[in-house]
């Protein structure tokens, strides 16, 4: 069996012995030519290398494609590491009196990541559902937001997901108001586009200026204060009463939404408990 195959071998090498001798004085001429010649050697090198960079640059690109998420929800746990250290989300402790353990602030707000799996956009009344449940800590009234703004309310949770009544809904109602001057109303939405929205219960004797920064105001104990709600779009006056017809620009493009962040007030009970040992009015009850 060896000796046959030498034998094949050998005639191989006998039909194509003039091809192969030409192939092997092509080969040294070449690698001559490109060792002793500086400009072609550098063309060759730069082509290589940028064949080389090229492949490396798809491969990167399908990389990066397959590890998006993971990277999203990284730089989702980044954010709330950098939020918990936020002044919004602590509360002073006694004025100036500094405790033993050298700190005078409490930790009022904890933030957990959520990823929008499904939404609407078009309806009258519109929800997003997250990834995140009961396990995850959540519960029904929560406040959910993203890197550019509010978001919504937590409206509904089961063991794994939760339900988020959106800004884009009828009765949203979140307390919101003026960064600069402090001029506070309520969220509004119309159901007519999902880029805007408005804000009512604003006297028209307080002063408004276009374009003017939208936050929100952390009455409700819900969003902390200064959350991201939009821009004044335009100004007008209600007719048959002393208010402002205020239109915004959301500053979250909720057609796009995916990561978002949900709100945990750890002294929303205290706050709870305090404001129903207010004295209701007569004309209330």
């Amino acid at each position: 069996m060896f000796c046959f195959a030498m034998r094949n071998l050998i005639a191989f090498f006998r039909r194509f012995r003039i091809f192969l001798f030409f192939a092997l004085c092509q080969g040294i001429a070449i690698s001559t030519y490109f060792t002793y010649l500086s400009y072609p050697r550098s063309q060759y090198l730069t082509t290589a290398s940028n064949v080389t960079g090229q492949l490396w640059k798809y491969q990167n690109d399908v990389t990066k494609h397959f590890q998006l998420a993971f990277n999203n929800r990284k730089l989702q746990y980044e954010n709330i590491q950098l939020r918990r250290k936020l002044p919004a989300s602590f509360i002073p402790v006694y004025g100036n009196v500094v405790k033993i353990d050298d700190t005078i602030q409490h930790q009022q707000y904890e933030y957990i990541p959520a990823v929008v799996i499904n939404s609407t956009v078009n309806k009258r009344n519109n929800y997003f559902t997250l990834d995140k449940g009961k396990i995850g800590g959540i519960k029904k009234g929560m406040g959910v937001f993203s890197n550019n703004g509010i978001v919504g309310i937590i409206h509904n949770v089961s063991d794994h997901y939760a339900v988020v009544k959106s800004v884009l809904t009828e009765d949203i109602n979140i307390d919101v108001m003026v960064e600069k001057n402090g001029v506070y109303g309520l969220l509004k939405w119309n159901g007519k586009n999902a880029k805007i929205g408005s804000i009512s219960s604003i006297s028209n004797d307080l002063p408004l200026k276009k374009w003017s920064k939208i936050i929100t105001r952390g009455g409700s104990g819900i969003f902390p204060r200064g959350i991201p709600v939009g821009k004044i779009k335009s100004i007008g006056t209600v007719e048959g009463k002393p208010l402002w017809d205020v239109e915004i620009y959301y500053s979250e493009d909720y057609r796009k939404l995916q990561n978002v962040y949900i709100i945990k007030n750890l002294l929303l009970e205290e706050q709870k408990k305090i404001e129903s040992q207010v004295p209701v009015d007569e004309e209330e009850e």
